[in-house]
């Protein structure tokens, strides 16, 4: 399939086809078996020829607003970013280097977050770069006791 096709047709329906092929029964479980996952490699794991990242964080956020979940998708696509830029954890020292990368992690991941969050998301990545976490911190899902300390539930 080339790049555009995966946007063809219904792709909603082949999104949760593929989804339930794999034995979830939402597009949310079978990203949070799959934590520490990229968002382009969660994509391919649904098949080469299926989706991009940006269809798969559609269903995401679908997903999280209907079930009032949202802060703990943008926590979870928190550790996505973070994992792929700092596979080993944080690092013992934010020299020019790893502050730029820190920052271009965080940058992108604000670019992930939803709209409603976009202004907490800002708030956290301050936080992180002016008082950094320990040096090897690596969180491993949305539920990562920093991640709420920063991000805190905020739905009803």
């Amino acid at each position: 399939m080339s790049e555009g096709s995966s946007w063809r047709g219904n792709w909603p329906v082949r999104l949760y086809e593929r989804v339930r092929e794999r034995g979830y029964d939402s597009l949310t479980a079978f990203a949070e078996a799959h934590p520490t996952l990229p968002l382009t490699e969660l994509a391919a794991e649904l098949g080469k020829d299926g989706f991009s990242a940006v269809q798969v964080f559609s269903g995401l956020v679908d997903e999280a607003e209907r079930s009032h979940q949202v802060t703990r998708l943008t926590r979870g696509q928190l550790v996505r970013e973070l994992s792929e830029s700092f596979p080993n954890g944080w690092p013992a020292a934010l020299d020019d280097d790893a502050r730029l990368e820190a920052a271009m992690t965080l940058a992108s991941w604000i670019g992930f977050t939803p709209e409603t969050h976009k202004e907490r998301a800002r708030k956290v990545t301050a936080t992180l770069l002016a008082n950094p976490p320990p040096s090897g911190w690596r969180p491993l899902g949305p539920d990562d006791e920093l991640l709420r300390t920063l991000l805190p539930d905020e739905e009803a």
